[in-house]
C-alpha cells in the first residue's frame, strides 16, 4: 500500500469539517490590505503627508517592533508595512490549522480507527498540509488582487502577496513537523508557538536594533525584505520555499518511524499522586487552562508595551492631517492624538481578549468531544459544578489579560510623557471598558455549546465579523445597523470626559442573558451529544 493512500478522501475530509472556520481566516486576512490600501489612499493623498507619516513611524522602535521595517513613502509601501502585523497571525492560523489536522486527531484516537481502513502512513500529514498550503497561497491571490483592484503596481501586489502566504506555508510545516515531537496537542501548540515567538523576537531586534542579519535568520523578517512595491527582490521568496522542504524533509521520516499516538519526545511523568488542587473541577480546570490564561497574559504584556511606547510617536505621525486628526480623535474619544491612537489600538486588543473568551468557554465541549466529561460527571461533581469551573476562566479570564495589556501600555505611554502613575490607570480604564463586549462573544460561545454544540465553533466566526467590521465598517461606510451587530461598537470611549456607563450595563446584561440560557439547555440535554 503506498504510504500516500487515501489523502484525496482525508483533504476532502477536512474541507468538510473547516468548510466555515478556513474560509473565514483566508477571506478575513485576505481582505483587510485591501482596506489598508484604501485608508492610507484616502488619509495621506499626498508624497508630503506620506513623508511626514513616514518621518514619525519609520523611525520609532515601538512601530518598527510591531508593524515591521516600511521602505518608502508611496501608498503600498505603507500598506505591506501595516500589514506586518498579519504575517504573524497567517502564521499562527497555519500551524494551528496543521497541529488541529494530525496531532489532535491522534490524540482523540480518530485517527487510529481512520488507519484501520486503507490509508498510508503519510496520507494524514500530506492532507493537512496540502489544505493548508492551499489555503495560505489562495489567501495570498486574494490579497493580491485585492491590492491590485485599488490601483496598487500588480508586481507589488503579487510580492506582497506572496511573501504572506509562504510565512503561512513555513509555520504550517513548522506545525507538520511539532505534531510528530510530542504526543499532546497541547505540547505541539506550545513548540510550534514558541517557534513563532523567537522568530518574532528575532524579527523585531534585527529592525529595532539595527542588526539586519538577526531578521534574515527569521521567516516574519523574510517578507518585509522582499521590498513590495519598493523594487521587488523575488528571490527572497525562494528562503520560505527552502526552509519549508527542509522542515518537510525532517518531519516525514519522524512520523513514518514514530508509533501512532506517540512521539518523537518521551513524555514527562506526572506524580504518582495527584494534589489537594486536584481535589474539585475547578483545580482541574485550572490545570487545564493555567497554560493558555500564563501564554496570553504574557503576550498581552508585551503587545502593550509595544502599543504604549508608540503612542506618542504614532500621534505625532498624523500631525497637519486634519482628516485623519478627526477621525483618530473620533475613535480614541480624545482631543490628544496620543490618547486616541490607544484607544483606537485597545480595542482591538479587546477583540482579542474575546479570542480568549471563546477559547475558554469552548473547552467544555472539547473536555465532552474527548470522552473526558462524562466519567467525571459520573462522579460526585454535578454538571453546574463542572460547567462553572470552566466559566470562571472564560469570565475572569479575559479581564484578567486585559488589565495586563492595560496596565503595561500604561506604564510605557507613561514613561514617554513623564507620568507614569497617571498614565497606569486610565489605561487600565479604557483596557477594562472592553471586557462586557468580550463577555457577549463568550456568552454567545456558551449559548451555542447549550443549544447547538456541534455548531459551537460558530462562535469564531462571530469574532471575525466583529474583527472584519471594525477593520473595514468604516471605510466601506457600512450601514450602521450592520455596525451595531459588534459589541465592540457600543464600548464607550472612556477617554472622553462625558462618556456614561449605560452601554456598558447593557452589554454586560446581554452576557448574563447569553449565558444563562446556555447553561440553561446544556443541564436539560444529552451529555455527551449523541
Amino acid at each position: 500500500m503506498s504510504a500516500l493512500a487515501g489523502t484525496r478522501h482525508l483533504v476532502r475530509l477536512i474541507l468538510r469539517r473547516d468548510r466555515v472556520l478556513l474560509p473565514l481566516w483566508v477571506l478575513l486576512l485576505g481582505v483587510l490590505p485591501m482596506s489598508y490600501a484604501t485608508s492610507f489612499a484616502e488619509f495621506y493623498p499626498t508624497a508630503a503627508e506620506r513623508a511626514a507619516y513616514v518621518a514619525g513611524t519609520g523611525s520609532n522602535p515601538s512601530i518598527v517592533a510591531l508593524l515591521g521595517p516600511v521602505h518608502g513613502d508611496s501608498i503600498g509601501a505603507l500598506t505591506a508595512q501595516r500589514g506586518g502585523f498579519l504575517s504573524l497571525v497567517i502564521g499562527l492560523a497555519s500551524l494551528l490549522t496543521v497541529i488541529r489536522h494530525t496531532r489532535t486527531e491522534e490524540e482523540a484516537g480518530r485517527r487510529e480507527l481512520l488507519g484501520a481502513t486503507v490509508l498510508g502512513r503519510h496520507a494524514g500529514l500530506t492532507a493537512a498540509l496540502a489544505v493548508t498550503y492551499a489555503a495560505n497561497l489562495l489567501l495570498g491571490l486574494l490579497t493580491a488582487a485585492g491590492l491590485s483592484a485599488t490601483g496598487l503596481p500588480a508586481a507589488g501586489s503579487l510580492a506582497y502577496g506572496l511573501s504572506a502566504a509562504l510565512v503561512g506555508v513555513v509555520f504550517a510545516t513548522v506545525g507538520g513537523l511539532a505534531a510528530q515531537l510530542t504526543e499532546a496537542a497541547g505540547g505541539a501548540r506550545g513548540i510550534g508557538v514558541t517557534v513563532l515567538g523567537v522568530a518574532f523576537v528575532l524579527r523585531l531586534a534585527g529592525d529595532t536594533a539595527e542588526r539586519d542579519w538577526l531578521s534574515w535568520l527569521s521567516p516574519l523578517g523574510w517578507a518585509p525584505r522582499v521590498r513590495a512595491f519598493a523594487g521587488e527582490q523575488w528571490w527572497v521568496l525562494a528562503l520560505p520555499v527552502a526552509l519549508s522542504v527542509l522542515l518537510a524533509v525532517v518531519a516525514y521520516p519522524v512520523s513514518a518511524r514514530r508509533d501512532l499516538g506517540a512521539g518523537l519526545l518521551p513524555p514527562r511523568l506526572g506524580p504518582a499522586a495527584a494534589g489537594p488542587a486536584l481535589a474539585g473541577p475547578l483545580g482541574l480546570a485550572w490545570r487545564l487552562h493555567r497554560g493558555q490564561l500564563l501564554g496570553w497574559s504574557v503576550g498581552f504584556g508585551l503587545l502593550g508595551l509595544i502599543l504604549g511606547g508608540a503612542a506618542e510617536a504614532a500621534g505625532k505621525a498624523v500631525e497637519g492631517n486634519a482628516q485623519l486628526a478627526e477621525i483618530m480623535a473620533r475613535l480614541g474619544g480624545a482631543d490628544a492624538l496620543a490618547e486616541a491612537y490607544l484607544g483606537a489600538t485597545l480595542g482591538f486588543v479587546g477583540l482579542a481578549a474575546a479570542g480568549y473568551g471563546i477559547q475558554a468557554a469552548l473547552r467544555m465541549r472539547s473536555e465532552e468531544t474527548a470522552g473526558r466529561a462524562e466519567p467525571l460527571l459520573a462522579t460526585g461533581v454535578s454538571r453546574s459544578r463542572w460547567v462553572a469551573s470552566h466559566l470562571v476562566f472564560a469570565l475572569v479570564g479575559p479581564v484578567v489579560v486585559l488589565a495586563v495589556a492595560g496596565l503595561c501600555t500604561g506604564a510605557a505611554y507613561g514613561a514617554s510623557v513623564g507620568d507614569v502613575p497617571g498614565q497606569m490607570p486610565r489605561m487600565l480604564g479604557v483596557a477594562l471598558a472592553q471586557v462586557p463586549a468580550a463577555w457577549v462573544l463568550a456568552g454567545l460561545a456558551v449559548l451555542l455549546y447549550g443549544l447547538l454544540p456541534r455548531f459551537a465553533g460558530a462562535a469564531w466566526a462571530a469574532l471575525a465579523l466583529c474583527v472584519l467590521l471594525g477593520q473595514v465598517g468604516a471605510v466601506l461606510e457600512l450601514s450602521q445597523w450592520l455596525m451595531d451587530l459588534s459589541p465592540f461598537t457600543h464600548t464607550p470611549q472612556v477617554l472622553h470626559d462625558d462618556w456614561v456607563a449605560t452601554p456598558l450595563l447593557a452589554l454586560t446584561a446581554l452576557a448574563l442573558l447569553l449565558t444563562t440560557t446556555g447553561l440553561t439547555a446544556l443541564r436539560r440535554r444529552d451529555l455527551p451529544t449523541p
